[in-house]
């Protein structure tokens, strides 16, 4: 129970805290990965320990659906049919977002666990949030008129409830990190919808933890990533009562890797995910970690990281991403030279 609140402990936590002897000495610095894409269900991810929290508030509610929004292929919707399934629930994803032209990645392991995906068209001249809000609507009646109970849940699961997961997560893994006799550790995340970095972030700030946060934006916030995350702490303390101030200068938010656009294949990304399996033999994502990981490398070319410091990336999960369309074509052109086709 943290804050107050219930949840189902159904993770495999503490999830590992490994070193990455080759990258370490290549980069020189002390760089460790929290192995959050091995979490136990629905091929892993970060999501899910928003969802511990999330499920139990849905089953207090006598909830049997989960429903949640995102792009045609969410991380968070493939968990959340994942805990669903878990827990003998009906499971619903809408997505503004036209047919991708194949069922593959996220799109195939959600019809595999059960999920129904709903795929709203764009259309010009209706913003995208206007379409989702009442397609969730639709969505909601469709199935409530069958007799199930719907509980909604947001984007990422990143609302106040959600964030609690990684609130879990920083006490966590304060206690690895003390363990293994670091200091002045620095802890990046990757800032997409920002339940995970908000909740690491009051979890050190309402803990004292000796870890210092870093989020790097992978898309681009229109209010700006400060604002943001200032809109949502707002609502974290206010939900929760919290007597904890946290100033604009406290957040460490950095936009300048989010390389334009969501979710876009970007050569110097699919590099830094090379490195990293080439380096490591452990796979990133081209939305989330792969631009997270590019954004560090950047950090430490330039100096922004400094030579020996202690890193810890959290390994958010998302690994399906590599198998959507349009960054596989990308990585199948530039990987066709490791195929060789032998006749015996």
């Amino acid at each position: 129970m943290t804050l107050g609140r219930e949840k189902i402990c159904f993770l495999n936590a503490p999830t590992p805290l490994e070193r990455l002897h080759n990258l370490s000495e290549e980069l020189g610095v002390n760089f460790y990965l929290k192995r959050d894409d091995l979490t136990n269900f629905g091929t892993g991810g970060n999501k899910l320990r928003k969802l511990e929290y999330l499920v139990k508030d849905a089953q207090n509610q006598g909830a049997t659906m989960l429903l949640t929004v995102g792009g045609a292929q969410t991380n968070h919707g493939r968990l959340t049919a994942a805990a669903a399934a878990k827990y003998s629930m009906r499971s619903a994803i809408v997505a503004v977002d036209p047919y991708p032209g194949e069922i593959s990645a996220n799109l195939l392991l959600d019809g595999i666990m059960g999920c129904s995906v709903y795929l709203v068209k764009p259309q010009e001249g209706r913003p995208d949030g206007e379409l989702q809000e009442e397609a969730v609507k639709r969505v909601t009646e469709e199935w409530e008129e069958k007799g199930e109970k719907v509980y909604f849940i947001p984007t990422g699961g990143s609302n106040e409830l959600g964030s609690l997961g990684y609130y879990d997560c920083a006490v966590e893994l304060a206690a690895q990190v003390r363990s293994l006799g670091l200091k002045d550790t620095r802890v990046v995340t990757t800032v997409g919808s920002m339940g995970t970095y908000m909740g690491l972030q009051v979890g050190i700030k309402n803990e004292k933890l000796p870890l210092h946060l870093t989020g790097i934006g992978i898309l681009p916030f229109k209010e700006g990533i400060v604002n943001a995350a200032e809109a949502y702490y707002d609502r974290i303390r206010q939900f929760f009562d919290l007597d904890l101030n946290i100033t604009a200068e406290e957040y460490d938010l950095i936009s300048d890797y989010d390389c334009g656009g969501y979710n876009n294949p970007v050569e110097e990304v699919r590099k830094a995910i090379y490195l990293m399996g080439r380096k490591e033999g452990i796979i990133l994502d081209p939305c989330y970690t792969g631009k997270t990981f590019a954004g560090i490398l950047k950090m430490i070319e330039t100096g922004r990281i400094e030579k020996g410091e202690d890193i810890v990336m959290i390994h958010t999960g998302g690994v399906p991403g590599i198998y959507t369309k349009h960054h596989r074509i990308e990585m199948e052109r530039e990987l066709e030279d490791f195929i060789h086709i032998v006749s015996l």
